[in-house]
């Protein structure tokens, strides 16, 4: 399996970033697949997820009504829109996937058995 994260780099605070993480190695269309991130001192933290179908969506609140969650199981992709970045959002974003039984888990990070390498988002002030 395999998962790779791109679509990171340098913003200015309030501009807008596009992830993509393309999944191989496992059956995408029934899987849930999650981004968290990691800033420097910091624990991983949950982001954003999405379930198979794309019916189910489940943000931290601190993203709410500015990040979103989509994919697209042709491509076997999935993507983070983020709009109005902080520099709160500087961090290293993974993608993940996971057989998560319900979205009540979807923040756990024990939930997904498969990791992206991350990629890498700045955020200037």
């Amino acid at each position: 399996v395999q998962l790779q994260a791109s679509g990171g780099g340098l913003v200015q605070a309030g501009g807008s970033l596009r992830l993509s993480c393309i999944v191989s190695g496992r059956t995408f269309s029934t899987t849930t697949l999650g981004w968290f991130r990691q800033a420097p001192g910091k624990e991983r933290e949950f982001v954003a997820a999405i379930s198979w179908s794309g019916s189910t969506t489940r943000y931290t609140d601190s993203v709410k009504g500015r990040f979103s969650i989509s994919r697209d199981n042709a491509k076997n992709t999935v993507y983070l829109q983020m709009n109005s970045l902080k520099p709160e959002d500087a961090a290293v974003y993974y993608c993940a996937a996971g057989s998560v039984r319900d979205s009540y888990y979807y923040p756990l990070i024990r939930e997904y058995e498969d990791w992206g390498q991350g990629t890498q988002v700045t955020v200037s002030s």
